[in-house]
């Protein structure tokens, strides 16, 4: 079965839909690690990457974003170099109304009869300029940062910006 395009999921409409506990087969979430890197070295920079305007990232891009920045940093910069965090978890519960599409369908399916759908995957609705990621580097790594950070913005459905920080001590 073939998954709907990210853009239907893409804008914010509706009420929060996120209690789990009441709803029955809610698909597992794809993003295997929020944290990577070396997760005690003492950096200099933290590059973020902000999201321009208000949506819903859906769990699949998130976890395709961090893979490719977390690919192009461990190339580059080294396993012990860094430590990139995504900042966003997935609550939101996206549903689908299926229907059946081609010849006979009319004696298969309902239609829009109680088309309240079912949880077909989750996002993470992020407003305006919010931080979905970063990467925490020493000086020498910030462009190779930058560059994560622009590979993973290519994954995700909103336009974003990177912003450069030194770290708090």
């Amino acid at each position: 079965m073939a998954r709907k395009p990210a853009r239907m999921y893409r804008r914010i409409t509706g009420p929060a839909y996120t209690r789990r506990k009441y709803m029955g087969g809610v698909p597992g979430l794809r993003i295997v690690q929020f944290d990577l890197g070396n997760l005690k070295g003492k950096y200099q920079n933290e590059v973020r990457l902000l999201v321009k305007e208000a949506c819903q990232v859906r769990h699949t891009a998130l976890e395709a974003a961090r893979i490719a920045a977390n690919r192009h940093l461990h190339r580059f910069v080294g396993a012990q170099n860094y430590h990139l965090k995504v900042l966003v978890f997935p609550h939101q519960v996206l549903r689908e109304n299926k229907v059946a599409v081609g010849a006979g369908a009319d004696r298969v399916s309902q239609g829009m009869r109680r088309a309240f759908g079912k949880a077909v995957g989750t996002a993470a609705r992020v407003d305006r300029r919010q931080a979905v990621m970063f990467v925490r580097v020493n000086d020498q790594h910030v462009t190779q940062a930058k560059e994560a950070l622009k590979r993973a913005n290519m994954k995700l459905p909103a336009p974003c910006s990177i912003e450069i920080i030194p770290v708090p001590e």
